[in-house]
């Protein structure tokens, strides 16, 4: 950690800017499988705590929580526990994947970040956002910057004044190979100005 934000501040000022304003970032670490799957599907396009307390009630309903248990549950029963249709659709194509071993996430630690993405992609649901944030945030991927997050985006263009995702991939080459670090600063910074607090 410490090598990487000595290496980042020598690259870019935004990250002295941030260390001086706000502190040190913290490192989000989540355990590795279906679980965290499952939260990071709910967590796409709302809010951290909105999705948390969605996978709360999941975990309520369903003690032995694994995905032959998912397939079990009825869409109504889904939504009942505040799941859209379209989330559920996906959760139950994970569960699917995993049961007829078309995907093995025990296997994924020891593969590269580019064999993982290859490999979670294929079901249906799960896009680039969630594997980087998988990659991130369970198998603690050093290089990764989701560009399909829209803190990340937005503190990118408040910053640095780029608002063209081409430009900011461009821009952040130099990062490399600590996008991940970089990446928490920049969450650290937009959850610290609007005086948010998240527990990953």
């Amino acid at each position: 950690m410490q090598k990487a934000i000595e290496y980042l501040l020598e690259k870019d000022t935004i990250f002295k800017v941030i260390i001086e304003k706000y502190g040190m970032p913290t490192i989000p670490i989540r355990p590795e499988g279906f679980e965290t799957l499952v939260l990071l599907i709910l967590e796409q396009q709302v809010s951290i705590d909105s999705a948390k307390a969605t996978f709360l009630k999941l975990k309520a309903k369903e003690k032995n929580f694994e995905p032959a248990v998912f397939l079990n549950l009825s869409d109504e029963e889904f939504r009942t526990l505040g799941v859209s249709r379209q989330k559920t659709s996906y959760i139950k194509a994970l569960s699917t994947a995993i049961l007829n071993k078309e995907i093995d996430l025990e296997s994924l630690p020891a593969k590269t970040a580019e064999q993982v993405r290859e490999e979670l992609i294929k079901i249906k649901g799960i896009g680039n956002w969630t594997i980087d944030i998988y990659l991130m945030f369970c198998l603690q991927a050093p290089d990764l910057l989701p560009l399909g997050d829209i803190a990340v985006v937005n503190t990118i263009k408040e910053l640095l004044d780029i608002h063209n995702k081409e430009d900011m991939e461009v821009h952040t080459i130099k990062w490399s190979p600590y996008r991940s670090v970089a990446t928490y600063l920049l969450w650290h910074h937009y959850l610290n100005k609007r005086n948010r607090t998240v527990v990953y």
